[in-house]
């Protein structure tokens, strides 16, 4: 399913427009780049995508994700995931909990569960990890391990929030080749925000640039 900005615009408290409108298609296995300077409001767009803008903040036109009109629904309605610049886990849980705790509701049974863990944790290239303490893992590790989490509650749209700039340069690279090519395999379209050049070149998608 593909994902639809359709003169999308955001006006912040007081009324001045933050930007838009805009239009922006991002077909399955897409990644969209979101450039522009600080205060743009790229972070901002993807609030809007997801259902967390801040209270005072306007948006019109639509969000739309396979057909369906986002609009006016709550963020846990809109099944988009979010991955940010540093990688979400939980302290108290495993590695393979982690990944375990974002499953899709829809897959039941233990034996399943594991099974759809383990195969996240291998394609990871985390293997044998599963039962790590998540602090134990490097930036990149627990880079992947995020992304795998997110991907498993099966969302219908990812959302990338400066994901890499957290990472050093040799990580970054793989870091990012192992998410586009993920999001890739898993035909979902994605939305990024970045400062970084390179991050659109490599995600080969649309580049919107907000001033």
């Amino acid at each position: 399913m593909s994902l639809v900005l359709a003169s999308l615009a955001v006006a912040a408290p007081g009324g001045r427009r933050l930007f838009g409108p805009l239009d922006l298609e991002v077909a399955p296995g897409e990644t969209a780049c979101i450039t522009g300077p600080s205060g743009a409001g790229k972070s901002t767009l993807l609030a809007a995508a997801g259902g967390h803008m801040e209270r005072g903040f306007r948006l019109s036109g639509r969000i739309i994700l396979g057909g369906r009109d986002l609009s006016g629904l709550p963020a846990e309605r809109r099944g988009i995931g979010m991955m940010f610049q540093e990688a979400v886990l939980f302290p108290h849980l495993s590695v393979a909990d982690n990944l375990a705790f974002g499953l899709a509701p829809r897959l039941r049974g233990r034996k399943a569960r594991r099974a759809a863990v383990a195969e996240a944790l291998e394609q990871a290239g985390l293997g044998g990890l599963g039962g790590r303490d998540p602090a134990t893992l490097s930036g990149g590790q627990r880079a992947r391990a995020a992304l795998m989490q997110t991907l498993l509650a099966e969302p219908g749209a990812v959302l990338l929030d400066e994901p890499f700039s957290a990472l050093d340069p040799e990580r970054r690279h793989a870091i990012r080749q192992f998410t586009f090519e993920t999001i890739r395999r898993a035909a979902i379209p994605a939305l990024l925000v970045s400062h970084d050049r390179e991050d659109a070149v490599a995600a080969g998608g649309p580049v919107l640039s907000l001033s």
